[in-house]
């Protein structure tokens, strides 16, 4: 037989399972083997104490499944530690070996197990003030065992433990509804304890907290006003005892030489003003404050549910500039989120100016479409004699071009980095192909996913905005859980989707969360994240307990929806944003589209109603999956009368209503089915193969032209290079999405709208179909515990394949041709199958774990596709379809 090992155990979505907060954490694994066709029968769990000692096992658990099971033993209690094995039959008798022991270790579970209280700096703070320090010096008595430093804070936090820096976190503890919950963090310090004496130290920066949000000036202090940290050292020694080291009224405060730090404006530093040795123990803290203390509602402190944030990359210069006034300008190549590191040596005194935007224009830092932002830093040499190394620590700004002002000497690229942050992710998804536009619209896809998922799921990076907008996410889910392992990121953020949303009194989710803007009127495709984003959740990761969680959201937000559509079931009574930012959308007016926005919001009510019925029946609400079932067959029904004629047109005549009433099924019969696809085409057509779709048609169009027959069509409109198209911006040098189809403009200007950002995700979502479609790589169970591999070529592509890193293991599908064969392979993950559907029309084929290959006759499809006959051709551009 051939070896069969069990790798890869984790507790829930966690990568770093340091003081998680689930005390019964499911288990997840998978099984590496050269065995073709291997699935499992049954597997067993055991936990060892700290002392390798086994705590528990489970026994053997007939059962094939290893994604997110059922813990199998007692539940953790706070700080509880073990380290866990797991072992699994297959068709053989005998079990694989006991898989190496992976820890799990419990945070602080219960508000009783909170001591400290939250200290705030002991002097009236002023807006965008100086960032307060803290510290606080203790004694270690006796030989440490462990120890542990749990940290929270109103605002962003940095801490030190005799002057080393503790963690590598970015921002944290991150943003969340601060009202419903603020994360913790746990770090193991026992190495960076001494015997004698130690001190803390933090800095704390005004953040998401009490920072300026929002756009039009924004909104400040809306969770709280005034900064505050919260931490915890918990010291155990070798005889059992312990040790706390807790915030309180004993910590002392004062000005830090970070004299300003703005998540929009930007950050100041003043290395005259630096407190030599504060994080250290023996510095003489005299002349600081005492702090104000105050206890916390420790009933809103939970542990993560995802990676924090982090320094993933650095990026080296490319090019320094000098533009048509004078200025030195540094490029990096690519659009990107984080913040400079540089390196100075000059005069004490000495200002270096940085400013921050995403593209240039006439030559100069394009600094329009920033709106109400400075996305400035400034840095003011201590003039040690020595080179400065600096970095900003409360900020980050969205990228390709730094000016640089105020440099002592000659500005080289040796001098300065860029450092890409974002909530740190694994990677999970790849693709590649014969075209290679496509494939830099690819890494565009992925570029605008990092910069946009830095805590939250933004919708930009460096304007007066950043917020987390549901609609983007909404449409981005499939691809953004593909491309990273997201799980976590998005199960934090549905958390505070589903608070917010409760809290409200009309349980209608704000369109952007955490709520800094107070808009909570309902609207369609941004609302229905609630819906959506669980569901393609569940069909990526499996994770049915995160339906459970969320369901309560979803129910309530279909029955406001059934609420306000009224008798009719036609929601028309409400201001919607519709198919947002479509090519026509003129500059001043971004929801001013061709689609009418309450056929959307009628389409998107049957989808969620259609959702949340299929979710009570795996949830076993057999009466509630029955009544969401007969109502989005009604709504379905009456979105065909209202918007449908009997000859299979629908209202709007445009791409986004067909590709809606296509995609979401909501067309009564096969012949009006067959002619709204037939007319989708010919709007496409009649636009010379121009998108015409926002940010609501833009993820169902090639897919609905499939549906239709049309693959050739799907491809001819993505491999368009005018614009509007997918392929413009590259074109153009863009090396991310951007928000609008033509943010910029042929002759290089920025399109004047107010809504014009280089960075934003949403068109993006394409990149899900260059997956499943064109490389021919989809999840056919829950999790990817069945693949769907049905690759469909065309477009003059040669080649063409996707890889992912499923829940059981790496799978990947792609093709290529040569000779008038076509080549497909298949990689299996073990205890899975796939069903392989080539596009000879062939019976499909279901293979189990390992690899293979298929080989058959081809013969490309007509390629640019012909156009349908007795049509008008307008100029690209002119108006109607």
């Amino acid at each position: 037989m051939a070896s069969v090992q069990v790798t890869s155990v984790r507790f829930e979505h966690h990568d770093e399972p340091l003081g998680i907060g689930e005390p019964s954490p499911r288990l997840s694994w998978r099984v590496t083997t050269a065995e073709p066709g291997w699935l499992q029968a049954g597997y067993e769990v055991r936990a060892l104490d700290d002392a390798g000692a086994v705590a528990w096992t489970s026994g053997r658990i007939d059962s094939g499944e290893s994604h997110l099971v059922p813990w199998p033993g007692p539940p953790l209690g706070s700080r509880a530690r073990l380290a866990v094995q797991v072992r699994a039959w297959g068709a053989a008798t005998e079990p694989t070996p006991w898989s190496d022991p992976h820890a799990v270790e419990a945070g602080l579970l219960a508000p009783g197990d909170w001591t400290a209280e939250v200290v705030a700096p002991g002097w009236d703070e002023e807006p965008e003030g100086p960032v307060p320090a803290f510290r606080r010096e203790f004694q270690i008595e006796r030989s440490v065992r462990r120890a542990r430093l749990y940290a929270t804070a109103h605002g962003v936090y940095e801490l030190w433990l005799n002057g080393v820096r503790v963690g590598d976190h970015v921002l944290a503890p991150g943003w969340t509804s601060y009202h419903h919950r603020l994360r913790y963090q746990t770090y193991d310090v026992t190495g960076a304890l001494r015997a004698g004496g130690n001190a803390l130290g933090a800095l704390v920066a005004e953040g998401w907290y009490r920072g300026r949000l929002g756009f039009g000036g924004g909104r400040r202090d809306i969770w709280g006003d005034r900064t505050g940290l919260l931490v915890q050292l918990e010291v155990e020694y070798e005889d059992g005892s312990v040790a706390v080291v807790a915030t309180d009224g004993s910590w002392r405060s004062a000005p830090s030489a970070t004299t300003l730090a703005s998540l929009y404006d930007g950050e100041t530093h003043d290395a005259r003003r630096a407190h030599a040795g504060w994080a250290e123990p023996g510095f003489d803290d005299t002349a600081w404050a005492a702090v104000l203390s105050q206890p916390l509602d420790a009933t809103r402190l939970v542990a993560p549910d995802g990676p924090p944030v982090r320094r993933t990359e650095l990026v080296e210069p490319v090019a320094i500039l000098r533009t048509p006034s004078g200025k030195t300008i540094v490029d990096f190549g690519q659009n990107l989120v984080g913040r400079l590191r540089i390196r100075p040596r000059g005069p004490a005194g000495t200002e270096v100016v940085l400013r921050h935007a995403e593209v240039l224009e006439d030559g100069e830092l394009g600094v329009r479409p920033l709106r109400l932002v400075k996305a400035e830093d400034r840095y003011i040499l201590g003039g040690t004699g020595d080179v400065e190394e600096w970095e900003p620590s409360f900020t980050f700004h969205g990228f390709r071009y730094a000016e640089v002002s105020g440099w002592p000497g000659e500005l080289s690229p040796a001098d300065l980095t860029a450092v890409v942050c974002h909530s740190d992710m694994r990677r999970t998804g790849w693709f590649s192909c014969s075209e290679p536009l496509l494939e830099r619209l690819h890494d565009n896809v992925v570029w605008a996913m990092r910069g946009n998922f830095l805590d939250v799921p933004t919708d930009c990076p460096q304007r007066d905005e950043r917020l987390g907008w549901t609609g983007d996410l909404q449409v981005f889910a499939p691809t953004a859980s593909f491309l990273y392992d997201c799980a976590g990121v998005l199960t934090s953020w549905l958390r505070d989707v589903r608070a917010e949303q409760l809290a409200s009194p009309t349980q209608t989710p704000p369109l952007v969360v955490p709520d800094v803007l107070g808009w909570a009127f309902p609207a369609a495709a941004w609302s229905d994240v609630v819906t959506i984003a669980p569901w393609v959740l569940y069909e990526r990761y499996g994770d049915l307990e995160l339906l459970r969680r969320q369901y309560d959201s979803m129910v309530a937000w279909v029955d406001r929806v059934a609420e306000l559509a009224g008798p009719d079931l036609i929601w028309d009574r409400h201001f919607q944003f519709g198919d947002w930012l479509d090519p026509t959308a003129p500059p001043e007016a971004a929801a001013d589209t061709r689609t009418d926005g309450a056929l959307v919001a009628t389409a998107y009510f049957a989808r969620s109603a259609r959702i949340v019925s299929t979710v009570a029946d795996l949830l076993g609400e057999e009466e509630d999956a029955k009544r969401y079932g007969r109502l989005a067959d009604d709504v379905r029904a009456a979105f065909a009368r209202e918007y449908v004629t009997p000859s299979g047109r629908v209202a709007s005549d445009s791409q986004t209503a067909y590709a809606l009433a296509l995609r979401f099924d909501l067309l009564p019969d096969p012949a009006r089915r067959e002619r709204a696809g037939d007319r989708l085409a010919e709007l496409v057509h009649t636009r010379d193969y121009h998108i015409g779709t926002g940010f609501v048609g833009t993820p169902l169009i090639a897919d609905a032209l499939v549906d239709a027959g049309q693959t050739q069509v799907a491809y001819r409109l993505l491999l368009e290079r005018t614009c509007p198209s997918f392929l413009y911006p590259v074109t153009m040098g863009a090396t991310t999405v951007w928000e609008r189809w033509d943010s910029m403009l042929p002759d290089g200007s920025i399109n004047p709208g107010e809504m014009t950002s280089f960075n934003h995700y949403a068109l993006g979502a394409i990149a899900d179909w260059l997956h499943r479609t064109v490389a021919g790589l989809a999840p056919a169970a829950p999790g990817y515990r069945r693949l769907a591999v049905r690759p469909r070529p065309g477009g003059g592509l040669t080649h063409a394949r996707a890889v992912h890193e499923t829940p059981y293991g790496t799978a990947a599908a792609g093709w290529s041709t040569l000779d008038g064969e076509l080549l497909v392979s298949v990689t299996v993950p073990p205890n899975t199958t796939a069903v392989v559907e080539l596009p000879d029309g062939s019976a499909p084929v279901e293979v189990g774990s390992g690899d293979h290959e298929f080989r058959i006759a081809y013969e490309p499809a007509r390629y640019p596709p012909p156009r349908p006959p007795h049509t008008v051709w307008p100029k690209p551009g002119a108006e109607g379809e």
